[in-house]
């Protein structure tokens, strides 16, 4: 969950994308949302989208340091009317739209675990690496109308380490149906005990490696996070997009010795190449 209005704006979207991607011909998606990519062009069969974006983000869950990421961006995407199947990096999946209002999603996925190694400055040493392993996700959005303008969400993540449960609700920006535009979105996250003390817990044996007071969580809120998402053609087959998003934590998780900030904060932008 993982972005600043103002610097995002600044970075991604000049007058020179603003008026080519206005000179597009009209390319319908399956829901005209930025934070959805949809390669596709509006037509039945296979499309692919293949790039790179640079991110700057926490280190970790709960970190003060920042570090720079450069990873693939795109997807292999198969539609059939008002389906998707999609395969992004390490995430296999479907959406599907209902009655033009009701967008649902089911992926599967590879959920990387912590390391020691993530904090430069050693904050991690004694805590031992958390579990790497596989996720599911099952998402629901209804929108107030057919043009997608308000759009409530809610999604379930269930993985070997914990469950995580969003509840938010969006706005979107701009008046085309390509997928191109900017949306603004307001989440609160709960999470079970479990994923919360992975993430943030200290057991007897790493308060006695680490020298952290022991800290067991119970499950509940852990968040309430804002995310904004930007996306634009720049010609026919590129795009340009971008990401902002900050997460505030709840009183319970700011207090555990593992969190540096009470808040994690990530920016991205990137480039895609939509054959």
């Amino acid at each position: 969950m993982r972005k600043f209005t103002g610097l995002l704006l600044a970075i991604c979207a000049p007058a020179f994308f603003i008026q080519t991607a206005l000179a597009q011909e009209e390319k319908t998606a399956l829901v005209p949302l930025p934070s959805l990519d949809d390669f596709t062009r509006g037509e039945d069969g296979w499309g692919f989208g293949l790039g790179l974006g640079v991110e700057y983000e926490s280190a970790y869950e709960g970190s003060d340091e920042f570090d720079f990421e450069v990873s693939p961006a795109g997807a292999v995407q198969w539609r059939k009317g008002d389906d998707i199947f999609f395969w992004a990096g390490e995430v296999l999946g479907w959406r599907g739209l209902r009655s033009d209002t009701w967008l649902l999603q089911a992926s599967v996925g590879f959920e990387e675990g912590r390391e020691e190694g993530d904090s430069d400055d050693g904050r991690l040493d004694g805590l031992g690496d958390t579990d790497e392993g596989v996720e599911f996700v099952l998402q629901a959005r209804r929108a107030f109308d057919a043009d997608w303008r308000y759009w409530l969400d809610g999604r379930i993540v269930t993985g070997e380490t914990g469950n995580l449960g969003i509840v938010g609700v969006g706005r979107r920006f701009g008046e085309r149906n390509d997928g191109t535009g900017s949306e603004l979105s307001i989440a609160a996250v709960f999470h079970d005990s479990d994923l919360a003390n992975e993430q943030f817990g200290v057991d007897p044996t790493q308060a006695a490696a680490s020298g952290l007071d022991e800290t067991e969580l119970s499950g509940g809120f852990r968040s309430i996070g804002v995310n904004y998402n930007y996306r634009a053609y720049i010609n026919d087959n590129w795009q340009i997009f971008g990401e902002a998003l900050y997460e505030r934590y709840s009183s319970d998780i700011a207090d555990s010795p593992i969190t540096r900030n009470n808040y994690e904060a990530e920016v991205g932008v990137g480039f895609i190449y939509v054959f």
